[in-house]
């Protein structure tokens, strides 16, 4: 179903999909550019899972319900977060589920599996993937970065917490780093949720959510290292609310446009006529870097970003 139909749109506008859809992830599968949200509900109604894809940037398709709960036999409350990648051919679909607040409850972190990016995807492990806290970080926003080695990494954490573990080749088990720790401390200052890792020129630029996700000074900060185990430390403020434009504007992703130094940063925030928490919408703005390497601050706007086709 496609999901803006003016065919003559030369931006995608903001908010780029329809609907209440908040914690976008943004990948590039199979040359066309797809966003994963979580379906921004009450958070009991948050039992299942779509997806977007686009080859322009402007005109998006939706993916009905790739992953619901009722597929999960462990998943008993909320799914949000979503993170996938693709490796060897298959995708792997990191997701959040439950909101465990101690360890004596089930729940955590999974891993669904599917051959084609829109699923339908099925639960690898019939069990989370990660399901306690370890450094005092709840299990949940999971964020899954893939380095040019192939090495990959699962960022994750909440309640102020972030740790990075590493992934094994089948992509739903956890190895141990080369020092023998399994879950490595990454937490920056300031870092409440949603962690999101890019690598641009052979340096690693952690982002994180900070503030409070129903609150309008919900923001994005970041940080650059040259490992992606950090340490991290904090450069500043990159996404924020504008007061004649949004507010709350956080938990995102980024594509980097093929062949280019073009990025994009896909966002939620809410729009300035809602106060319920949960009418999020998602968004696309340009993000650009300095001469230094640096992120620059980015404007949020209702125009969107121009059209970039996958070639």
């Amino acid at each position: 179903m496609n999901v803006r139909e003016s065919k003559a749109a030369v931006t995608s506008g903001n908010p780029i999909l329809p609907g209440w859809y908040a914690d976008p992830e943004a990948r590039i599968f199979e040359g066309r550019y797809w966003i994963y949200p979580t379906c921004s509900a009450p958070y009991d109604e948050q039992t299942w899972f779509d997806a977007f894809y686009s080859d322009d940037l402007v005109h998006w398709s939706k993916a009905e319900r790739i992953l619901e709960r009722s597929s999960i036999s462990w998943a008993k409350r909320a799914l949000w977060a979503p993170s996938p990648i693709e490796k060897n051919g298959r995708y792997y679909y990191y997701f959040a589920a439950n909101d465990i607040q101690s360890n004596e409850e089930l729940g955590g972190i999974g891993v669904a599996v599917a051959d084609r990016p829109e699923g339908p995807y099925r639960d690898a492990l019939d069990r989370p993937l990660i399901d306690r806290f370890v450094n005092g970080a709840q299990p949940i926003d999971p964020h899954v970065f893939l380095d040019d080695d192939g090495s990959a990494y699962l960022y994750y954490g909440g309640w102020g917490r972030c740790n990075v573990v590493r992934l094994g080749e089948d992509m739903i088990s956890i190895v141990n780093f080369p020092d023998g720790e399994t879950f490595k401390e990454v937490t920056p200052e300031k870092f409440v949720e949603g962690p999101c890792m890019i690598k641009r020129d052979g340096r690693y630029y952690f982002m994180w959510a900070e503030g409070g996700w129903g609150g309008p000074d919900y923001s994005v900060a970041y940080a650059i290292s040259d490992s992606p185990v950090g340490p991290f430390g904090r450069v500043g403020k990159i996404l924020q609310q504008d007061a004649a434009v949004a507010t709350s504007a956080g938990h995102h992703g980024v594509l980097q446009i093929p062949g280019t130094d073009e990025w994009c940063i896909v966002y939620h925030r809410r729009p300035l006529s809602e106060t319920d928490p949960n009418h999020r919408v998602v968004c696309i703005d340009r993000m650009t870097f300095a001469a230094d390497g640096t992120i620059e601050p980015v404007r949020i706007t209702f125009d969107g970003v121009a059209a970039r086709n996958m070639g």
